[in-house]
C-alpha cells in the first residue's frame, strides 16, 4: 500500500484520538478547577499520546504481537513518571497523589481507546471523574475527624461508627 493514502484508516485514527481527548476533558477540567499542577491541557494530551502510541504499535507490530506487551509496559512507566512529577512532598506528607493517579488512569483511557476497548475507556473516565469530584468531601470529613483525634478526642469504636452510619 506504499504511496496510497488509506482515508478510512486515517478517519478511524482521527476518531480514536478525538474520543481519547474528549474522555480526558472532564478529568482535566476537574483538576484545573482545583488549580492542580496538571489540568485541562495535560490530561487530554496524556490520553491522546497513550492512544497514539497504541495505534502506532498496532500498525507497526500488529495487534497480536508480543511487542504489544512492551508498548503497554512503556506506557505504564512513562505515564507513571509524568504523574510522579505532580506529587509534591512536604513535612506534613505529600500532595498531588490524586492528580498523579488520575493521570495514570487517563493514560489507561487513551490506551483502551487505542485498542478499541471503548467500554473500558468510558468506565475509567467516568469513575476517575466521579472519584475526583465526589470523594473530595469525604476526604474533608476524614481530615476533620483526624484533627479531632489530634486534639485529644478518642477514636470511635467499630460499634459507634456503625451506629453513626445508620
Amino acid at each position: 500500500m506504499t504511496g496510497q493514502v488509506n482515508w478510512v484508516e486515517i478517519a478511524s485514527h482521527v476518531m480514536d484520538l478525538a474520543i481519547a481527548y474528549v474522555l480526558a476533558l472532564p478529568i482535566g477540567w476537574d483538576r484545573e478547577r482545583k488549580e492542580r499542577s496538571a489540568g485541562i491541557r495535560t490530561f487530554p494530551l496524556v490520553a491522546i499520546a497513550s492512544c497514539g502510541f497504541v495505534l502506532v504499535a498496532i500498525r507497526v507490530l500488529g495487534i497480536d504481537s508480543i511487542g504489544q506487551a512492551r508498548i503497554l509496559e512503556g506506557l505504564i512507566t512513562g505515564v507513571g513518571f509524568i504523574g510522579g512529577g505532580a506529587i509534591l512532598k512536604h513535612s506534613a506528607g505529600a500532595s498531588g497523589t490524586a492528580t498523579a493517579a488520575s493521570l495514570w488512569a487517563t493514560g489507561a483511557v487513551g490506551g483502551a481507546v487505542g485498542y478499541g476497548l471503548y467500554d473500558i475507556a468510558v468506565i475509567l473516565s467516568v469513575v476517575t471523574y466521579a472519584t475526583l469530584r465526589w470523594m473530595a468531601p469525604l476526604k474533608e470529613v476524614a481530615r476533620t475527624d483526624d484533627e479531632g483525634l489530634s486534639a485529644g478526642a478518642q477514636p470511635a469504636s467499630a460499634a459507634d461508627r456503625a451506629t453513626l452510619r445508620s
